[in-house]
């Protein structure tokens, strides 16, 4: 039975909430802090270690390890590891009482600066939510704080379903990178079902491959000066007329 728009927000909303319940309920009781060094080892503290690209694969692996083998205890059926560290997802889970969805770990240093982070590569979210067409992707970013005993403290976990990021980028110059600025602001998601964003994500990707939009509306504008129609531009760069009027 083909599930109608309304239900399937719903079921992600739902699920989005369940599964940061349980997240922040197994980061309390078990990993509330996680040691990396000491005060003999490091006797002037973090300096420029403080940053989470320092510490975040250790953080991932500590993450998974404790939902894989914690599982049962924390309302998941199942929990298994990718098995590649370069795909969209860092672990599949089936709630006790859902389907088997997929959780792409972050971490962020709690108050740091906000910036457009990479989430995945988008040809690889557009596979996959083509070959996973009724399976639900999110992001759960780690809060993290640096304490003077040398651990790192994860603060908190925001749950964020993937095709509900508001600020949808791809960026040309990044290996084609999807990117956002705004995947922990939970008071920004944009309700879409899996097709919805898909076509989103396919246009901005299709967009970042011309060169981005910023050079396309040079390339559109010089074109425009120079005698051609909105519609041919269409026709020739391969975009809508809709596309071209958006970024004019």
């Amino acid at each position: 039975m083909v599930m109608n728009r309304e239900l399937l927000i719903n079921n992600i909303a739902k699920e989005r909430q369940v599964l940061e319940e349980n997240i922040n309920k197994l980061v309390h009781d078990k990993i509330k802090h996680i040691p990396i060094a000491n005060n003999q080892l490091m006797p002037y503290g973090w300096r420029k270690a403080a940053k989470g690209r320092t510490v975040w694969r250790i953080i991932e692996e500590v993450i998974s390890q404790n939902l894989e083998k914690y599982a049962q205890d924390y309302g998941f059926q199942s929990v298994i590891p990718a098995d590649s560290e370069v795909g969209v997802y860092d672990f599949e889970f089936q709630l006790k009482s859902g389907s088997k969805s997929f959780v792409n770990i972050k971490s962020a240093v709690i108050d740091g600066k906000v910036n457009k982070d990479d989430i995945s590569k988008a040809i690889g979210l557009i596979e996959f939510l083509e070959n996973n067409p009724t399976s639900n992707l999110y992001i759960a970013t780690f809060l993290i704080r640096f304490t003077e005993e040398m651990t790192v403290e994860l603060v908190e976990c925001i749950v964020f379903p993937t095709t509900w990021i508001p600020d949808v980028y791809v960026n040309p110059s990044n290996n084609g990178n999807l990117q956002s600025s705004k995947y922990k602001n939970l008071d920004e998601m944009v309700f879409r079902t899996n097709g919805e964003f898909l076509e989103i994500l396919k246009e901005e990707n299709r967009v970042a491959k011309l060169g981005g939009r910023t050079k396309l509306q040079k390339e559109i504008k010089k074109r425009i000066k120079n005698g051609e129609t909105k519609k041919q531009i269409a026709q020739t760069i391969g975009l809508s007329l809709e596309q071209i009027n958006e970024m004019l």
